[in-house]
């Protein structure tokens, strides 16, 4: 056995704690949390530690042990505690079959949860690791560790799953309806608690590897443990160390992500199933990954638009622009070419991560144990997508510009003087669409337009995000008897999480500007001598690696996070208060619990820059965010036997609890819960609950200034998409937006589904707290059988119904609540420059507020059986089983009711009616096989989108997965030999183009995240067990 006090000898030395990566020293949180406060729950644990040099300990008087239980949802340690609540438990051995290195990739498969933030998100991820319970969004759960809260991992309230090493885990406890009354904030849609183990002594080894069978998304993970007990067993020691290493998958590695296929009209579709790739534009319209269909229309050559007058055309490799309409869905003088962005990004995110997990405690005596757990970890994730470009920006250029050829020059002339009639183009000075120099009235070549430009600058390499995070955190505590079944637990947690951004790979669009305005080719007009014209005019090539590196822009940012927690807790029972008819008295649990969390982001100037940064393709600009929250919480919680041991009653138990928390920023919010447990006997249990739970807004949803992003939308209803529905009813609408009358139905729609917004928080109006009533009931049955073995069948209906949901309405929905119903209000938050919603500073208006409701309602089943099969092993069935009622949402009363229950879409990520999953398992000696089925039910297009969508794209098919294990134990256990293979039948994702869903989980012509993209993925692993 290995000697505790050697295991302590080989954690980090010779540092301060104010040295330790990215911590804070214990002054400046004395400052901030209070120092009566943080005295209150530190000074028992100095007493305590004096304590330690006693030579002695008082010997414990003999007595009956009587094991108490702890569950997930409740704070009371009790004999025979049995919870009110649903809970779905996977126990070591599940984790095991799976083979997986995060966690999250164990969470995604349960029926109860939808993808969150995770290695298949790109285009949007925070690169983190999410948990999403009832599809009702990852910050209405709460991840607990060891009943704890985790440090989450940015301001927006959110915990990185990542950080929890597998390895340790002994179970995961996902708790269905609120536990804001035994937990506090969040814990709306449920709670996941992972339960660590604390009491393995010895070594344990774990190295995996996984690969696919085109020998790619390959995955290593190493995890070492080492634990040991202290002498007369009074304490226990364990630290683990685990490395881990993903590399990327990229679209273009898989036949569905080689090209882009449209979602609307099904182009590119037959190219693609005939495996002829992306469709071949028109001679001298092309270049590296342009297509005629199925991209973005930032293309190469470039595209140019007159700001307010409309597009213009396209340019072609010969500097000449092509003015027509080629029959691809663009339309007159709307381009001959789109991009191809698919093959760039990333189907996984590559990443690699570190951690020390350390953990201890130690009896004093047999009033006082302490208690520390410490976590350091660094995890680095890089988010790719298609190169930069210029995306629709809008520059003064002059028209003398010598990189802009003569024939296309009066091509442009032309069109702006018929704009100039049409009123569309009026003259004025300086950033004004047009800038008649010489005072002519005349468009002509001494003149500057404002020219809206579409360029992919391949020459500047792919775009990309660096994520590299470093976490901490330590708890440290004591707890013991206090007297007779009186317990307490004094803590004080503190963690923290540090971010550097790195962005490369972008346009610099404050340079271009500077670069585009020269006359002569070889200087630009801003008089810098630094500054190197640019020729986007021309075909893929003409911007030189000098123009390149001019023009590109490399930026950072910085994200804090940290959260500070004191608690005391008091458990024990009052014999006092029992009912006659009960066998034992109130079980009762009374605490006090404060809590401080501040967060920040700090970006650089380039990311300031409004409208959209200095980063063409960025999608905004980002400002400056810092602010906290401090709440002050009082909780008590009961267990009250009411009747024992009379027929059809072997025990009947009420159960309750109540958190009164005072925010700094709300005020005061109340939850609560009642809730009723019934054994009939020792097969039949009855479960009732009724709870109250609350979230109060995060520190992005109080703090964010207003700035411009990216949200995804159909169409503009006032664009040249919408020209042929466009009445005088609408027409005047458009008007009362900022459109000019001959711009309605002239301007270009909005540009591959995504729309500028100009979202933030409202300081006059922040969210108010979001409440939720929370209704379980369910049925547990155990039998007793002579063949089978370990019977247990639960049946769970659980009703979740949120009010005052923080949000913000949808673009979408705001566009049609004012050109569809009218509404004023909403039409005032429609804000157009130069007549359209593509243009910088131009979008729509989405402030954080407080929605109408969310609700999810469904019935979830869980069972398990087994057999002896004598000479043959044992076999064991499980499963899991959700079946959705209601998963449906409503921002106002304005809007229609949005039912994501078996539906997909822009609003709705896929969600199945009935999901399951079931594992059959054998052993025999030392050999274990297991087998998973997966089951995901068809879903259809949201009704609101069916009629813009191609046929074929309307519905995706029921989905089954099957997985394998193999385990084969040597040495008594001490090494085990492991392969596991996932989708086994190698099924292949589900066709639906680029647009069908937002643009997190749509990408690669599927949804990566709900339908295996890698194909056959076998992991191999060994374990040794000393």
């Amino acid at each position: 056995m290995i000697n505790a006090l050697r295991l302590l000898q080989l954690l980090p030395r010779g540092r301060q704690l104010n040295s330790l990566p990215n911590s804070i020293a214990l002054q400046r949180w004395i400052t901030c949390f209070g120092r009566r406060t943080v005295g209150f729950f530190v000074s028992a644990s100095l007493l305590l530690g004096s304590m330690l040099g006693l030579s002695a300990v008082a010997v414990a008087q003999e007595e009956e042990i009587i094991e108490e239980v702890v569950v997930t949802g409740s704070r009371i340690t009790h004999p025979g505690l049995v919870s009110s609540s649903p809970i779905v438990t996977i126990d070591a051995e599940e984790i095991n079959f799976q083979q997986e290195i995060d966690l999250e990739r164990i969470l995604r498969e349960l029926p109860s949860t939808i993808p969150g933030d995770n290695e298949n998100v790109n285009n949007g991820t925070d690169g983190i690791a999410t948990v999403d319970i009832r599809g009702l969004g990852p910050e209405r759960n709460l991840v607990l560790l060891n009943g704890r809260r985790m440090t989450p991992a940015n301001f927006r309230g959110r915990v990185d799953t990542s950080n929890i090493p597998t390895a340790l885990i002994e179970r995961i406890d996902i708790i269905t309806g609120g536990a804001s009354a035994v937990y506090g904030s969040d814990a709306i849609a449920g709670a996941v608690n992972v339960v660590l183990k604390n009491d393995f002594e010895g070594v344990d080894l774990l190295v995996n590897n996984s690969f696919s069978s085109e020998n790619d998304a390959k995955s290593d993970s190493i995890s070492l443990t080492l634990g040991s007990r202290f002498e007369e067993d009074r304490g226990h020691v364990a630290i683990n160390v685990t490395w881990s290493d993903r590399d990327p998958l990229l679209l273009g590695q898989r036949d569905i992500g080689t090209v882009g296929i449209q979602t609307s009209d099904g182009a590119g579709l037959t190219e693609f199933l005939a495996g002829e790739g992306a469709t071949v534009p028109m001679q001298g319209c092309g270049g590296p990954n342009v297509a005629a269909t199925g991209g973005s229309t930032t293309s190469i050559p470039t595209r140019v638009n007159i700001a307010g007058a409309g597009n213009v055309g396209q340019f072609l490799d010969d500097r000449t622009l092509f003015t027509g309409d080629i029959g691809t869905g663009l339309d007159e003088r709307g381009g001959c070419s789109v991009f191809n962005f698919n093959p760039f990004n990333y189907f996984r995110t590559p990443q690699e991560k570190y951690s020390i997990f350390a953990t201890g405690d130690f009896e004093v005596n047999e009033h006082v144990s302490v208690y520390t757990t410490i976590r350091y970890g660094n995890t680095t994730v890089r988010q790719q997508v298609a190169p930069s470009g210029t995306f629709g920006a809008r520059f003064d250029v002059p028209l003398a510009n010598p990189f802009i050829s003569d024939s296309a020059r009066q091509e442009i002339i032309s069109f702006a003087n018929t704009a100039v009639g049409l009123g569309t183009l009026s003259a004025g000075g300086v950033g004004s669409n047009w800038n008649d120099v010489n005072a002519n009235g005349v468009v002509d070549a001494n003149d500057y337009l404002k020219f809206q430009l579409r360029r992919r600058t391949l020459e500047l390499g792919t775009r990309s995000e660096n994520y590299d995070t470093d976490n901490f955190s330590f708890l440290v505590g004591a707890k013991g008897e206090i007297t007779g079944d009186w317990n307490y637990d004094v803590s004080l947690q503190y963690g923290e999480s540090n971010r550097t951004t790195v962005r490369d790979g972008y346009t610099n669009l404050t340079n271009i500007q500077n670069a585009l305005d020269s006359i002569d080719g070889e200087t630009c007009r801003n008089g810098d001598s630094t500054c190197v014209p640019i020729d986007i005019f021309g075909g893929f090539g003409t911007i030189t690696p000098e123009m390149a590196a001019y023009a590109r822009a490399i930026a950072l940012q910085q994200q804090r996070y940290d959260q500070l927690i004191g608690q005391a807790v008091f458990n024990g029972s009052i014999d006092g208060i029992r009912l006659p008819t009960a066998s034992s008295g109130l079980a009762l649990s009374v605490g006090y619990e404060t809590r401080e969390e501040n967060g920040s982001l700090e970006p650089d100037e380039c990311l300031k820059l409004a409208p959209s940064s200095c980063q063409g393709g960025a999608g905004g600009n980002i400002l400056p965010i810092s602010g906290g929250f401090k709440v002050d919480e009082f909780f008590l919680e009961g267990f009250l036997p009411l009747v024992n041991d009379v027929d059809l009653i072997d025990s009947l138990n009420f159960e309750f609890g109540y958190r009164a928390s005072d925010y700094s920023t709300v005020g005061n919010a109340d939850t609560w819960k009642a809730g009723l447990n019934w054994t009939l006997n020792d097969q039949f249990l009855v479960r009732v609950m009724q709870q109250e739970a609350t979230r109060a807004p995060n520190v992005e949803e109080l703090f964010s200034p207003i700035t411009t992003g990216l949200d995804n939308a159909t169409s503009d209803p006032c664009s040249v998409a919408n020209a042929a529905n466009i009445d005088q009813r609408l027409s005047d609408l458009c008007v009362s937006t900022g459109q000019l009358a001959a711009q309605v139905g002239v301007l270009q729609d909005i540009v591959s589904g995504q729309i500028n917004t100009l979202s933030g928080s409202d300081p006059a109006n922040p969210p108010a707290a979001e409440t939720a009533d929370t209704f379980t009931f369910g049925i547990v049955w155990t039998p007793d059988f002579d063949n089978v073995q370990n019977v247990s069948v639960a049946l769970d209906y659980y009703d979740i119904d949120i009010e005052d949901v923080i949000g913000e309405f949808s673009a979408q929905q705001v566009l049609d609540q004012c050109y569809v119903a009218g509404i004023s209000s909403a039409c005032s938050s429609v804000v157009r420059v130069d007549g359209d919603l593509t243009s910088p500073a131009s979008g729509v208006q989405l402030l954080t507020t407080n929605l109408l409701y969310e609700q999810a309602e469904g019935l979830e089943l869980t069972f398990g059986f087994g057999f002896d099969i004598q000479d043959y092993g044992n076999i064991h069935f499980s499963g899991r089983v959700n079946r959705y009622l209601t998963q449906e949402s409503q921002s106002d009363s304005l809007t229609p009711v949005t039912n994501c229950n078996g539906f997909f879409g822009t609003t709705c990520d896929p969600i199945s009616e009935l999901t399951w999953s079931q594992r059959t398992t054998w052993t025999w000696r030392d050999l274990s096989a297991s087998l998973q089925w997966r089951h995901t039910d068809s879903v259809r297009i949201e009704a609101t989108e069916r009629g813009a969508t191609f046929p074929a794209f309307r519905s995706i098919d029921s989905y089954d997965y099957f997985d394998l294990y193999l385990g084969y134990s040597l040495f008594e256990d001490r090494l085990e030999l492991s392969l596991a293979v996932n989708n086994l039948t190698e099924e292949e994702p589900p066709i639906l183009g680029n647009e069908a869903g937002d643009t997190s989980s749509n990408f690669g012509n599927t949804f990566p995240s709900n339908y295996d993209v890698y194909g056959r993925v076998w992991t191999l692993g060994a374990r040794m067990t000393l």
